[in-house]
């Protein structure tokens, strides 16, 4: 079988999304799971459109070293040597340029001829061929360039070192068959397509992102780019997880193969789930609530007689365990190490410890523990980790008759503990201003949301909310039994994220 390379963008598109900032460390971690899922290229971020994302690039090129390290910039001379900074210590850095090639880009955007594009192509694959010789290059708004300009565009930057060429739906325009047609027609008349690879990167503005890489893939592309949950500018990049999935389970169809470990897919999609604060619908293909639950009476009865009369893949084969509810207040620590190696945890054992202690707290608290309580008790833990402001304690007083009323204890960045309470129109809000007594940022509360994360009256709730301060989006996330503690919990992430990217940008002036 011939081998599909994954490209996996979720650290640089996939962060495009509106509101889906991450920092340093956040990036790192999903990295490192990344790795873990044997992606082949990391695209780590567009290094020069800010300190913070240089700074992100580089620790990942030094820390992980099995996929490629990847850096997307603009067809600049300059740009290619200041990224060339954040990933040369990579073990296999890669450079990616990206520069449209449609004439609706050339000439309401760049307000440039196709002789012009031709240049600033062949010069910057040129130049950066001084560093490495791994050189991507993508004609964005593939699908709505004239054919004849995408071959010579190819045919020139592949004569001047790009060694892959990235074939972009950049706006979702395309439909299977047409963007298979354009896939062959490249292959047949660029004379040295065989000197690279072919490349796919398709948007999901049709919902057709996932339909459109694999009608390329089926069409000769041997690379596919995408986003693990298929996040993304506007409506998102192609699911990765659906492509890879797609591969394995026609086999017979496609006839190709990857490097994933697909038993890593479920556990990397609630990370990145977890640290941007985009949730997974329940009907998502492959790692949807629902994706392996049945209702219809004809359906079960099947699946009991055998699980292939309604299931192609088994749930297993993409990290979802096949029990739920096994463990509460009398599970030991090998039960609870066990049951994270299950989900696809890591955890070394200071860690392991920490979450040992809040699992047997949120027994005391709830009977039975189910996988998805595991998954956020773990995730509220590693939200900790780098905390500046810590909350300690919290007593709230509120009802139809009272003043809602917050005390909040938060521990500070040098240990002190810091007291005050405020009024408000409701607990949360006394809450937050009671916070924002103590911590004095600047923001605006744009989104908050709670969900329960299991059934029953005991339930974790959790909290997503949303804020923006100087005109930038940060996500904070909380959960706990306590619906009123889970709100504060969230609010702290958040405003933490915040003092970090200023204390970050700080260091860089």
């Amino acid at each position: 079988m011939d081998r599909v390379i994954i490209f996996d963008t979720t650290l640089r598109d996939g962060e495009q999304a509106a509101g889906g900032s991450l920092n340093a460390q956040e990036k790192l971690e999903i990295a490192r799971q990344l790795e873990r899922l044997g992606v082949d290229v990391i695209e780590a971020g567009f290094p020069v459109t800010s300190p913070g994302d240089f700074e992100a690039v580089r620790v990942i090129a030094e820390k992980i070293r099995k996929p490629s390290i990847c850096a997307l910039m603009h067809a600049n001379l300059k740009a290619v040597d200041e990224s060339w900074k954040a990933i040369k210590k990579a073990s296999n850095p890669r450079i990616h340029i990206v520069l449209s090639s449609s004439d609706i880009h050339l000439f309401y955007q760049l307000r440039k001829s196709r002789e012009q594009i031709i240049e600033m192509s062949r010069d910057t694959v040129k130049h950066a061929r001084k560093y490495t010789d791994n050189i991507e290059f993508s004609a964005m708004d593939a699908s709505r360039t004239e054919p004849a300009f995408i071959y010579q565009l190819l045919k020139i930057v592949i004569d001047a070192g790009a060694t892959t060429v990235n074939i972009p739906d950049t706006v979702g325009y395309a439909m299977p068959q047409q963007w298979a047609t354009v896939i062959e027609g490249i292959l047949k008349n660029v004379p040295n397509i065989d000197k690279a690879v072919v490349s796919t990167h398709c948007h999901n503005d049709l919902g057709l992102a996932v339909a459109n890489s694999l009608a390329a893939i089926k069409a000769g592309a041997r690379q596919v780019e995408g986003c693990i949950n298929g996040i993304g500018e506007r409506a998102g990049n192609a699911a990765l997880e659906e492509i890879i999935m797609a591969i394995k389970t026609r086999s017979d169809f496609f006839n190709l193969t990857t490097r994933i470990d697909t038993k890593q897919i479920y556990r990397t999609s609630r990370l990145v789930s977890d640290l941007t604060g985009f949730h997974v619908q329940p009907n998502k293909a492959i790692i949807g609530g629902n994706a392996f639950r049945h209702s219809s009476g004809l359906h079960v009865d099947g699946l009991l007689k055998k699980s292939s009369t309604y299931e192609i893949m088994d749930p297993r084969s993409v990290g979802i365990p096949s029990s739920s509810i096994v463990l509460g207040k009398t599970s030991g620590r090998h039960a609870f190490r066990e049951r994270l190696s299950e989900l696809g945890y890591t955890l070394n054992d200071e860690d392991l410890n920490k979450a040992f202690a809040a699992f047997k707290e949120l027994a005391d608290k709830k009977k039975d523990i189910t996988d998805r309580d595991i998954e956020s008790l773990v995730a509220e833990e590693q939200r900790t980790i780098s905390e500046q402001y810590h909350l300690d304690r919290l007593q709230v007083t509120c009802g139809d008759r009272g003043i809602p009323t917050a005390a909040v204890r938060l521990m500070s960045p040098g240990g002190k503990a810091l007291e005050d309470a405020a009024l408000g129109t409701g607990p949360v809000d006394a809450v937050y201003k009671a916070i924002n007594r103590l911590v004095k940022v600047p923001n605006e509360l744009t989104e908050f949301s709670v969900k329960s994360i299991t059934e029953g009256i005991d339930a974790i709730g959790e909290v997503l909310i949303r804020i923006e301060s100087e005109g930038v989006t940060y996500t904070g996330r909380g959960a706990d039994t306590d619906i009123i503690v889970s709100s504060a919990k969230a609010y702290i992430n958040a405003l933490n994220r915040l003092l970090a990217a200023k204390k970050a940008k700080g260091k860089k002036k």
